[in-house]
């Protein structure tokens, strides 16, 4: 399964339809894999597992998100002020 994801990194070129977000406005779609991404590579990094299985997620919310947001969110993030990312278990990570 792990060269699976890591095949499907390696072939990424645009970010695939999400039947979550089926219309234009991605905004929650970016959100939610920003979010992602950041849970999963605390959760692996906290159990000492490999966090290139989390690569999918930052391509996502890198190609979906303005950098002025990301930016803004990962200030946050460095002071514990960003919403959102103690809901981890609204997505649990997949280990």
């Amino acid at each position: 399964m792990e060269e699976d994801i890591k095949t499907k990194i390696k072939n990424y070129k645009t970010v695939p339809f999400d039947g979550l977000f089926p219309n234009q406005n991605q905004t929650r779609n970016c959100w939610k894999n920003y979010l992602d991404f950041h849970c999963r590579e605390k959760a692996m990094t906290a159990k000492g597992g490999d966090i290139s299985v989390c690569e999918w997620y930052w391509r996502v919310h890198k190609s979906l998100c303005p950098i002025s947001w990301i930016s803004t969110w990962d200030d946050h993030g460095a002071e514990d002020t960003l919403p959102g990312e103690d809901l981890n278990w609204l997505h649990p990570p997949l280990l």
